[in-house]
């Protein structure tokens, strides 16, 4: 892709990312950089959540083969440590996306996307993650980060039905087809899944629905049926 390919979907992604964010959430506060939240038990226990976090400086160059590699290390982290699957991510130009999906009572999505964005800010900054690795690795970038807050939508009981949910997969997946980066959403490169032990799924294979609900209700805690009690 030449440059001014390259900076026309730059523009498109743009227009798409300002098209969705006008449909998230409408919030009183006139400082988008501080977005209301629902109370903490929402992004808790089994919940679903799409999370949508912007990158400012607005100018593309820091999405490539590496930062998508090393994206994916923080996320599994992530999953691993807040007992979490992430059935749906993809990488725009300026912006990302994804799904998360708790498998515990004890999972937070709010702790997974703090954990999430301080690293992936070192990466922006061009800084390895491990703090010891060669001082070679360090590609020192143009000042790129996250927007102060990321924006979220809770799925409700309507959407978390099995073919609803993939719709609102697909959906996320088929954003560098709306900002005509690719023809298919298999042609995009920076997206996919991650499902702790499970390297090789991707969305958008053929049987990948199927297989992804076998697993998550093979490693999803049981369904309390009884308040938990307060030691």
């Amino acid at each position: 892709m030449s440059r001014e390919e390259l900076v026309a979907a730059f523009v498109r992604t743009r227009l798409t990312f300002h098209r969705l964010r006008n449909n998230l959430r409408t919030v009183s506060n006139p400082d988008l950089h501080h977005l209301t939240r629902l109370e903490r038990p929402h992004y808790q226990g089994f919940a679903a959540v799409h999370w949508t976090m912007r990158v400012e400086q607005a100018t593309p160059g820091w999405l490539d083969d590496r930062f998508h590699f090393e994206f994916r290390e923080i996320l599994l982290h992530a999953c691993v440590r807040e007992k979490l699957v992430c059935p749906t991510y993809c990488l725009m130009p300026d912006h990302l996306h994804l799904m998360f999906l708790g498998l515990a009572v004890a999972s937070d999505q709010l702790n997974a996307v703090k954990f999430l964005r301080r690293h992936l800010n070192r990466l922006l900054k061009g800084e390895p993650l491990q703090k010891f690795a060669a001082l070679s690795r360090a590609q020192p970038r143009d000042g790129w980060k996250l927007q102060s807050q990321a924006h979220d939508h809770v799925l409700r009981e309507e959407e978390r039905k099995q073919g609803a949910f993939a719709s609102v997969c697909f959906y996320i997946l088929a954003n560098p087809v709306r900002a005509e980066l690719v023809k298919t959403e298999a042609k995009w490169k920076f997206c996919g899944t991650v499902v702790p032990g499970y390297p090789d799924l991707h969305p958008v294979q053929e049987d990948y629905w199927e297989l992804f609900w076998k697993l998550y209700y093979q490693h999803r805690e049981p369904i309390p049926t009884e308040p938990l009690k307060k030691p």
